[in-house]
């Protein structure tokens, strides 16, 4: 396959991937702001979308981190990388199906460490970077978050006592809606460069860009569009399962939980972390339930995410490897990978439609009982 064609089928299939890390990842922003029934859903994925437009655009340290050291560039080529998205995408939509919000960014990282570490052996994969930048903050950002979370939800209901619930629920239900921006903004930041990332990477690989550059405008601009309109359209299935599932959620908590989430975001998005956004917003969740005191954490539920997230990387490698594997016999591989990939995303979407996780669904489940939307 001639190189610019292949070029153009890595950049595209990236740009879907992004789509894909937009409806997977809406939840983390906007869940808990329509469990609670501070927002409608359709508005409440609106708002996101264009909160992780502009997100986008505010940094690139991310990228670079991608783009500038995971992978061993001058072993690899667009072959390789496309390989490694066909493996991102495929674990996306599967845990995209049964409804496990699961990490859009470390199902990338595998897929591109897969594809890697076929094709040019476990050498070519900076494993000591991906330990430092990767791993560790995998662990630090949910626990960080759901302390901090924790904390202020029973500051939060100390408050509420003081100055009464009707007051304080307006206040709280206003408060929401901002901090629900907010993690929608940090989302954009940190997401949304991991697809420019990749791109840069591919750009490098080929020589038409030199190493550690920063990604171009077209492409800053094309992975924001995707990013954004893949968080309108709205991954209902793990909005679902992170509003309802986790703990019952009230305003206080929604509003702590989500404003820890964001800062944790904000803050890795600047130190050049590419953070799983995921992570830190479950365990916001799942700290605003420890932090009031008759709430409930679902434990179970808890763990089986927690499983997932650790199943993650490894199988994103997985399928990224086998991808890689049929790759490598030139074009024919390559287009066998996409037919591939293409039909698994058919046979899941054909299975999705028969569930009910759609918009009506959610406003039923998440927000139809107005009990819970009081504080």
């Amino acid at each position: 396959m001639d190189v610019s064609l292949l070029l153009v089928a890595v950049v595209v299939t990236a740009l879907v991937f992004d789509f894909t890390n937009g409806f997977h990842d809406t939840a983390n922003s906007m869940a808990t702001s329509i469990a609670t029934g501070a927002l409608r859903p359709k508005v409440a994925v609106g708002l996101s979308a264009v909160l992780n437009l502009v997100g986008a655009f505010l940094s690139v340290e991310v990228a670079k981190t991608i783009s500038g050291g995971l992978v061993d560039d001058a072993r690899i080529g667009p072959a390789v990388i496309f390989a490694g998205l066909i493996g991102a995408i495929t674990w996306n939509l599967i845990t995209w199906y049964v409804g496990l919000p699961s990490s859009s960014s470390h199902a990338l990282f595998g897929g591109l460490i897969g594809a890697t570490w076929i094709a040019a052996g476990s050498d070519a994969v900076n494993f000591g970077k991906i330990v430092q930048k990767i791993l560790v903050p995998a662990v630090a950002a949910p626990l960080i978050a759901g302390l901090v979370a924790a904390v202020a939800t029973y500051l939060t209901y100390r408050l509420v006592a003081r100055i009464g619930k009707r007051k304080a629920a307006t206040g709280f239900r206003w408060g929401q809606v901002v901090s629900a921006s907010a993690v929608s903004l940090a989302h954009g930041t940190n997401d949304a460069q991991k697809t420019m990332g990749v791109i840069t990477l591919t750009l490098i690989s080929v020589g038409y860009l030199p190493n550690g550059a920063p990604p171009p405008t077209w492409v800053i601009v094309s992975a924001a569009v995707a990013i954004a309109l893949g968080t309108y359209f709205g991954g209902w299935r793990i909005i679902h399962t992170m509003g309802k599932g986790l703990t019952e959620l009230e305003g206080p908590q929604g509003f702590a939980a989500q404003t820890s989430s964001a800062t944790v975001i904000l803050a890795a998005s600047q130190l050049g972390l590419p953070l799983s956004t995921t992570h830190a917003c479950s365990g916001g969740i799942v700290g605003s339930g420890l932090g009031r005191r008759d709430a409930s954490v679902r434990w179970g539920l808890a763990a089986r995410m927690v499983a997932g997230w650790f199943m993650t990387l490894p199988s994103a490698a997985v399928i990224g490897a086998a991808a890689g594997k049929v790759a490598s016999f030139g074009n024919a591989g390559v287009v066998v990978v996409a037919v591939i990939g293409m039909a698994i995303a058919g046979v899941l979407w054909v299975f999705s439609r028969r569930g009910d996780k759609h918009p009506h669904r959610v406003v039923e489940d998440l927000a139809g009982e107005p009990e819970r939307t009081k504080i």
